[in-house]
C-alpha cells in the first residue's frame, strides 16, 4: 500500500461501517428511523427501507475503497455522486413542503462530514482516464507503449 493512500484508508473503512450500521438500523427500525426526523412513518417506511439498502450497497463499496484504493479509485465518483445528490435532494423537497427541514441532520453524518476526504482522494487520485494507475495519474497504455 502507498504511503500517500494511508490517510484515505480510515476514511473509507468508517464509511463502510457507518454505512452498515445506518442500513442495518433503518431495515431493522424504519419506523423508529422516520419518526426521528420527523415524517409520518406509515408513509415512509418503504421508502427509507429501500434507501437503507442502497446505503448498505455503498457500506460494501467504502470496503473495497479501503481495501484497496488504487484499483477501486473509480468508486470514489460513484460516492461522491450518492453524497452530492442527497443533499440536493433534501434542500428540494424541503423547499417544496414534503420533507421537514429538521431532517436535513440526517445530512450531516450521512453526507456532509465526508466530502473533504472524499473530494481530496477523488482529485488527487481518481482523475487518471479510465484504465489509469491511481497511484501516478498516469495512463497504462501510456505506460505500455514506453516499453514498446
Amino acid at each position: 500500500m502507498s504511503r500517500s493512500f494511508a490517510r484515505y484508508r480510515p476514511w473509507f473503512y468508517a464509511a463502510a461501517v457507518y454505512n452498515a450500521v445506518w442500513a442495518i438500523g433503518v431495515l431493522t427500525m424504519p419506523g423508529a428511523a422516520a419518526r426521528l426526523v420527523g415524517v409520518d412513518a406509515s408513509a415512509f417506511v418503504p421508502f427509507v427501507q429501500v434507501i437503507g439498502m442502497m446505503v448498505g450497497v455503498y457500506a460494501y463499496g467504502y470496503y473495497l475503497l479501503a481495501r484497496d484504493p488504487a484499483r477501486y479509485c473509480g468508486f470514489i465518483w460513484i460516492a461522491l455522486a450518492g453524497k452530492t445528490l442527497g443533499p440536493i435532494g433534501f434542500v428540494y423537497y424541503a423547499a417544496l413542503g414534503a420533507l421537514p427541514w429538521r431532517f436535513a441532520w440526517v445530512c450531516v453524518p450521512n453526507d456532509l462530514i465526508w466530502w473533504p476526504a472524499f473530494w481530496a482522494f477523488a482529485i488527487r487520485y481518481a482523475r487518471a482516464p479510465l484504465g489509469g494507475d491511481a497511484r501516478s495519474g498516469a495512463s497504462r497504455e501510456n505506460q505500455s507503449s514506453s516499453f514498446m
